[in-house]
This record gives C-alpha cells, structure tokens and sequence, in this order.
C-alpha cells in the first residue's frame, strides 16, 4: 500500500545525515505524508523500547534511517516488530546493510510511495531468560561512554502463565546478533552453551556469540565465523577467544535453540543486543536466543547483488596467482536455463 506516515532515525552527529532527513521532511510536505522523527537522544530523558517508539510515532508504514549500520539498526529494531519496512541511507564508513545514498532519497522515497520497492524479508531472534533482565546501576555509563543514552533492559513479553521453567520471553529483537560478553576485564565468561537442548561445550572466553545470517558479517565475522547469504534460515554461534582448542563457529538450524547458562565460577556476564548493552547476567543465569515468529523487512531499489557487494564492501582482492588470468567477462544466456537449473537463481557463470 502507498505510503502515508514515515519515520525517521538520525545520526545528529552528522552534518550529511541531518541535511538528507531534512530533505526527506520536505518531501512528506510536499507529498501529504506525516512523517516523526525516532530514536531522539534527549539529555536526561531515558530512550524507549521499540514498541513504544512505535506507537508514539503513529506506527510509520516504512522507517529510512540517516547513518551507518550502527543508525540502521537502531531503526530496523523499531520496524521489525511492528512490521515496517526499513530503508538506510548510507552516511556511514561500510555500510553493509544501508541500501541508498544520500542522493538518491528523494527518488527512494518516490518509490516507496508508489509502493514499489523491493521487500527483502530476513530472519531475525528474539530471547528468553531465567529471569528478566536487569541493567545495574552505572553499568551503561560505563560500557556505552560516548555512544549516547544506553537502552531500557527489554521488557517481557503480554502473554498467559508458562511452566516456570521455559524461562520469560523478552521484548526484543536481534537482527545482527546477541552477544554475551565478560563485564570485568580480569575475570572471564564461562559459560555452558546448549544447542537444540544438547550440551556443546562449556567455554571460559571473552565472550560467546550468536547471530543472524544478517549478522555473520558483522562482529561474527571479525572473530573468524563464516558469511552466510542474507536470505539463509540459519544461526551462527561464535565463540571470542577461548581458552580452549575448539575455538570453531557451530551454524544450527533456523527452528533450533541456542541457549548460555553462566557457571558459577564466572564473572558477570553482559548481553548486548545489535551492539547495544540490554543487561547483566549473574551466575547461575540462563537466557536462550532463536529465531523470532517475524521477520525484519528490507526495502529496496533493487534486488539485492549480496556477493557483489560483500567484495566490493570488504574490498576483497584477488588472489595474485589469479590475476593473469583474464578471464572474460560472465553474462547471463539468452535462452532458458535447463531443466536442472530452472529452480535455481541466476545469472550462471557462462564463458563465451
């Protein structure tokens, strides 16, 4: 459906960013669309959950983000649950997940209007826990100096009264991934992580990780897990430098449970969601992650090029064996693929 109401989530801190959301406010004037800006740090005043930043705007049809992957999360939290669209463009360093360029938002904002966009739609996990979580006080100070107001601990989810032991369900999304980190730098996380109710092992380690097919270029990445394409049902567990031979990603299925109970032994453990502190967990704590009942969507101008963009973004150089093979350039046939490739996606890597 066309587009009537959009938000907006704005890196203040910069001068790019703030000119191109004020170019997409002038376009709603022009164009009768109400449009609320998301995500407002205010001195003094504690950020919301994503829900209630919904709300507050009016639940916005589609979310365009001003920044990099950082401002890009924090509106896709926002959208996911409340079903949005979310479009990021890009101000930012990499800009992975951002889809357009500053010049390129009012055309953007055309075709969401039209409702013509591309729909990319992607896995997300959400939590449960022994308990609610909890933020102590002065912690985020702390761990989130200089990155603006730290988020409110998730709250649980409405529901009815659960057997005690499935834990609560926590209010939160994760479309990179979970993080659970030590919190003193002298005293390590060990932790017990399950996989579909199986023990894998017990880990004591800077940190222990879960994410997303989205997310397995991100801090997954930088500690040695594998990409997997976007559009994948899967989740990546990664551990951050354990003490321990095994030190390899584990990829679980999309309808499995990875699930960390803290030791007894261990220091506190932090959990951060998309890079974002959300609570401590204390020995003896448990929470699980897995994927979410919806799912995160991606507007788009154009389908997605993922592998051409993962070279490009990483700027991945060819091995130098490799490069005196001038290879000619691959196109895609003008017939119809066989019968054995018909179900698959194109373009096919063909020679002339």
């Amino acid at each position: 459906m066309p587009l009537t109401r959009l938000g907006l989530v704005v890196h203040q801190g910069r001068p790019a960013a703030v000119a191109a959301a004020r170019a997409a406010r002038e376009w709603c004037a022009e164009h009768g669309v109400a449009c609320a800006e998301l995500d407002v740090w205010r001195e003094g005043v504690p950020r919301r959950g994503g829900q209630e930043e919904a709300m507050a705007a009016g639940h916005p049809g589609a979310v365009m983000t001003f920044g990099g992957d950082g401002t890009f999360l924090r509106g896709a939290r926002i959208a996911a649950k409340d079903g949005a669209a979310v479009l990021g463009v890009n101000v930012g360093r990499v800009g992975f997940l951002t889809e357009i360029t500053t010049d390129q938002v009012e055309a953007a904002l055309d075709v969401l209007h039209r409702d013509q966009a591309v729909i990319e739609e992607r896995m997300v996990l959400t939590l449960r826990a022994a308990r609610p979580l909890a933020m102590p006080a002065d912690v985020d100070q702390a761990l989130c100096y200089g990155r603006g107001p730290a988020l409110p601990a998730p709250t649980t989810r409405p529901g009815g009264a659960e057997e005690p032991g499935w834990g609560v369900a926590l209010d939160v999304t994760a479309v990179n991934d979970v993080v659970f980190e030590k919190l003193a730098r002298n005293r390590q996380a060990s932790v017990a992580v399950y996989l579909a109710g199986q023990l894998l092992a017990c880990y004591s380690a800077d940190a222990v990780m879960v994410a997303t097919p989205t997310g397995s270029t991100a801090y997954s990445f930088a500690a040695g897990g594998p990409v997997l394409a976007p559009e994948a049902d899967a989740i990546v567990f990664t551990p951050v430098a354990p003490h321990m031979a095994f030190d390899r990603s584990v990829i679980a299925g999309a309808d499995e449970i990875v699930a960390v109970r803290v030791l007894p032994h261990s220091g506190r453990v932090a959990v951060s969601v998309d890079g974002q502190l959300r609570g401590v967990l204390e020995p003896g704590d448990w929470m699980a992650a897995y994927r979410a009942p919806y799912r995160l969507r991606l507007a788009r101008l154009a389908p997605l090029q993922f592998y051409r963009r993962l070279r490009g973004r990483f700027d991945l150089a060819d091995a130098p064996a490799a490069a005196i093979d001038q290879s000619p350039p691959l196109y895609r046939p003008a017939a119809p693929p066989p019968d054995d490739l018909a179900h698959l996606r194109g373009p096919w890597p063909t020679t002339g």
